[in-house]
């Protein structure tokens, strides 16, 4: 019983010293410095300056990248909204130059922006043509009739009521449109003729009597042009031979 038990104090005696051997030559060191590799990884995961730029992968650079695009004005600015250069760029363009033309593409058309000549004709007879020019750069109406006013007359000869066209008679600039003036009658059924040296041609708005602008003074012939009280006109024609057919 001794032999075994002085035999198991032996065994028991040879490991302790293999133990006390071990942590001698640095295998224990060895085992503590296992758990390095572990925080080398953590310390991986964390942004690295070039991945604060935008370069690698990981948290840091998603949002670095939207950074970017907000500062490019491509792609909208830091704070979320849209990029400044290209929505400026395209409302300023599209809503100024469609709000400017369609505001100021109709005027009407008067002493200012026409040129008016009076000359009478051979037939029908008695009758007297007004040819209204536009000379400006927009497009204009000619609204209603003509208001004629021969020297100092104090009376408005009367629109013949069947020559209203359908339209308002409408010109581009270079285009022209007419009327047709009826000085006298051809039976000389009319009382009161004169000659007259001067006339004022009146344009009305897109109201019946109303102001439509600068007057016309066309001038008429040498001779003057002689009218009594059957003077009457027709409305603004968009053809020559309409002002002329009645």
């Amino acid at each position: 019983m001794r032999i075994r038990r002085t035999r198991h104090l032996l065994a028991l005696t040879a490991l302790a010293a293999l133990a006390l051997t071990a942590c001698e030559d640095g295998t224990g060191v060895k085992d503590e410095g296992a758990s390095h590799p572990a925080s080398s990884t953590a310390r991986a995961a964390q942004p690295t300056p070039d991945k604060d730029k935008g370069t690698g992968t990981g948290t840091a650079p998603a949002k670095d990248t939207t950074g970017s695009a907000g500062s490019s004005g491509k792609g909208g600015t830091t704070d979320g909204k849209p990029g400044g250069n290209s929505g400026a760029g395209t409302g300023t363009a599209t809503g100024g130059g469609t709000g400017d033309e369609a505001a100021d593409s109709r005027v009407l058309c008067n002493g200012s922006n026409t040129r008016v000549t009076a000359q009478t004709v051979a037939r029908p007879l008695n009758h007297m043509l007004l040819t209204v020019t536009n000379t400006g750069s927009k497009t204009c109406d000619l609204t209603y009739n003509p208001v004629l006013r021969f020297d100092e007359m104090q009376w408005v000869p009367q629109a013949a009521k069947e020559t209203q066209p359908q339209a308002v008679t409408t010109l581009a600039p270079g285009e022209s449109g007419y009327a047709g003036v009826l000085l006298s009658a051809a039976d000389g059924s009319g009382d009161g003729g004169q000659t007259a040296e001067k006339l004022t041609v009146a344009f009305q708005g897109y109201t019946p009597n109303s102001d439509g602008g600068a007057s016309a003074t066309p001038p008429l012939p040498a001779k003057g042009v002689y009218y009594d009280s059957s003077l009457a006109v027709t409305y603004w024609q968009q053809d020559m031979d309409d002002a002329l057919s009645w």
